[in-house]
């Protein structure tokens, strides 16, 4: 029977950290490979924010799987057909953001995962098996197994729901989406605000009574990273291509000019 790896699913599987690199301005498929090396977990490749196409997801989703990095997309709220489309192209996990309730999660279980768990429309020739031909079986089960999906809570709504969001079976990650939540709440930037660390208490808690897996985006600084990662985060996104390529690049030439 073929089987279908997921890296970042085996990392949280197996009790470690899981982190991730946000795939937003740098769309060749070399990131795949770059950040395998740089030692990342999975590719978060945004779709809702930036200007990356379905077609291009595909072309990365493919070279990721090929170099053993997870590919994961994030799609705009709503669009759903646009994740399943993702899932058929290669993803192994879809992010959706501000999911506010548990009814909401269930229509990401319904959507993203196959029967008897969901409604997910089967197709062939996946790139998860090579393109080869898989007896339907093999596929339902496979990819149910492989996929993550991943529901982003990102307003005080959702944070009072999230425990009934963490108990929808077929949901394996709640992802707190910092930045977000620090502006629906009023204190944009304020990642370190008391209600934030509320917010990921409970988050955390709901994780643990309902075997999910609790996740962090948004928090690049060091020490704040840290702190939260002591607290129980395991689903990290570590970073963006933007910021690290720029900070990067402003360090180097600071460098070079210091030289003169």
């Amino acid at each position: 029977m073929p089987q279908v790896d997921n890296p970042a699913k085996r990392r949280l599987v197996q009790g470690g950290l899981a982190i991730g690199m946000g795939v937003r301005g740098l769309r060749g498929i070399e990131i795949a490979r770059l950040m395998k090396t740089a030692g990342y977990d999975f590719l978060f490749i945004d779709l809702e924010h930036g200007a990356t196409s379905v077609e291009t997801a595909y072309q990365i989703c493919v070279a990721a799987l090929d170099a053993g990095i997870a590919p994961l997309v994030r799609v705009p709220n709503g669009e759903l057909a646009l994740g399943t489309r993702c899932l058929d192209a290669g993803a192994l996990g879809i992010v959706i953001p501000h999911v506010d309730t548990a009814e909401e999660a269930r229509t990401l279980v319904d959507a993203f995962r196959f029967a008897p768990l969901g409604h997910r429309s089967i197709g062939g020739g996946y790139p998860h098996f090579g393109f080869a031909p898989v007896p339907a079986k093999e596929i339902v089960s496979e990819l149910n197994d492989a996929t993550l999906v991943v529901a982003m809570i990102e307003t005080p709504r959702a944070v009072d729901n999230v425990e009934q969001i963490a108990a929808v079976a077929g949901i394996d990650v709640l992802l707190l989406g910092t930045n977000d939540l620090c502006l629906e709440m009023g204190i944009p930037g304020q990642l370190d605000n008391e209600r934030v660390v509320a917010a990921i208490d409970k988050l955390l808690a709901s994780c643990r009574k309902h075997g999910k897996w609790p996740g962090l985006g948004g928090v690049y600084g060091k020490e704040l990273a840290k702190r939260y990662i002591a607290r129980g985060m395991r689903f990290v996104l570590a970073g963006n291509d933007i910021s690290l390529l720029l900070n990067a690049a402003q360090e180097q030439a600071s460098f070079v000019r210091s030289c003169l």
